[in-house]
């Protein structure tokens, strides 16, 4: 299961091979909590002369898998032989599990757990290195789902800009001086020796500008605590900040993380003693250039306020400040077609879209009318 992949794109030059940990990760009762109420199922398919020709893997959440207006599992972790018969038969085995537990429909290719990370099929982008645990996929599995009737659900795009020359326009950088200049709010960089206390923010800024979003669950202090302690070791100060009202109350936060594949790139999936040497002599010796988007939010009642413009502005305004800064790029990954204000919005901070990726889904009843994700703002 591991190792087909590394066979498969043995001549895509930009293919990164994922960390084996992570994608074991998945699968790991103890290390996934999705698997603590869900249930996931790997196969691998043979040729006659008993060598893998393809992968696939199907799960749902359980009980919380039925709570939409239908019940609906997924699949992922799909690879295959350009060959439409053995992917098709991947596809089966997917619904028919999936049916026998009573779901409706699949999404797919997907995650089972977040949506960042391994969440969709590349349709845009193969002339450029995926970033850190973003899919990558063969071009002619486009067609594979869709001829079996997958349908596009909704569409994950990629933005990639300048950090500290970006081609914002002038309506954004005024709004976003306009905020720097007010006494009502004030900005502050992520200090890891206060972590608890970001995370607490963290989460109240999150439940109320993503909580709203389809298949978007609000978030416990506790999940918070442990998200926040799970990034520590990627986290660099200098890229995650946090907008304040004067009184203090959390109001937008912009989660920027270094991005890990240019390292990952040299450790051939393996994150093991010598693999995490190697891992810091590559930090320390300042491969990382590009950072990732991670996540953007701001408070609804704050929201067309300029606040939006001077978080995303304020680390790049730093970026200029400082001639040793290591960061000159950044992908600005998971942009939903679902939700056209943060499209506007990134496109006028001169950010390009660089690669696309889409969910399918593929209803089990084929009388059933498709309806694409709702669209949310």
């Amino acid at each position: 299961f591991i190792e087909f992949p590394v066979h498969l794109y043995a001549n895509d030059t930009n293919w990164i091979r994922p960390l084996d940990n992570d994608i074991n990760a998945i699968f790991d009762p103890k290390k996934n909590p999705h698997l603590k109420k869900g249930e996931a199922i790997r196969w691998l398919l043979f040729n006659e002369e008993e060598e893998v020709i393809g992968r696939v893997a199907a799960f749902h959440d359980g009980k919380e898998a039925k709570e939409g207006e239908m019940p609906v599992g997924g699949m992922g972790f799909f690879e295959c032989i350009e060959d439409e018969k053995a992917a098709f038969i991947l596809f089966d085995a997917c619904r028919d599990w999936l049916k026998e537990r009573g779901m409706e429909a699949m999404d797919g290719p997907i995650n089972f757990g977040e949506r960042d990370s391994f969440w969709g099929l590349m349709v845009k982008g193969w002339e450029f290195e995926p970033t850190y645990k973003m899919p990558w996929t063969k071009k002619y599995y486009i067609d594979f789902f869709e001829k079996y009737g997958f349908k596009d659900y909704f569409q994950q795009l990629v933005f990639v800009s300048s950090i500290s020359h970006p081609n914002v326009t002038a309506a954004v950088e005024e709004k976003a001086r306009r905020i720097f200049e007010n006494p009502d709010y004030y900005f502050q960089q992520i200090e890891k020796s206060n972590l608890p206390k970001y995370a607490e923010d963290f989460k109240i800024i999150f439940n109320a500008a993503w909580a709203k979003f389809p298949g978007v669950k609000a978030m416990s202090s506790e999940q918070a605590q442990k998200l926040v302690k799970k990034m520590k070791p990627i986290i660099d100060e200098q890229l995650l900040w946090f907008a304040y009202t004067k009184e203090g109350d959390p109001v937008a936060f912009f989660i920027v993380i270094p991005d890990l594949n240019q390292i990952v790139k040299h450790l051939n999936g393996k994150l093991n003693v010598f693999g995490m040497i190697k891992f810091l002599l590559l930090k320390a010796k300042g491969v990382l250039t590009r950072a990732c988007g991670g996540i953007f939010g701001v408070v609804p009642e704050h929201q067309g306020k300029g606040v939006e413009s001077a978080i995303a502005l304020r680390f790049r305004q730093v970026a200029r400040e400082n001639p040793y800064y290591p960061y000159k790029t950044m992908d600005m990954n998971w942009i939903g077609d679902f939700n056209p204000k943060m499209l506007r919005f990134v496109s006028q901070l001169g950010a390009t879209n660089d690669k696309t990726y889409i969910t399918y889904r593929f209803l089990f009843n084929p009388d059933q009318d498709f309806e694409r994700c709702p669209r949310v703002g």
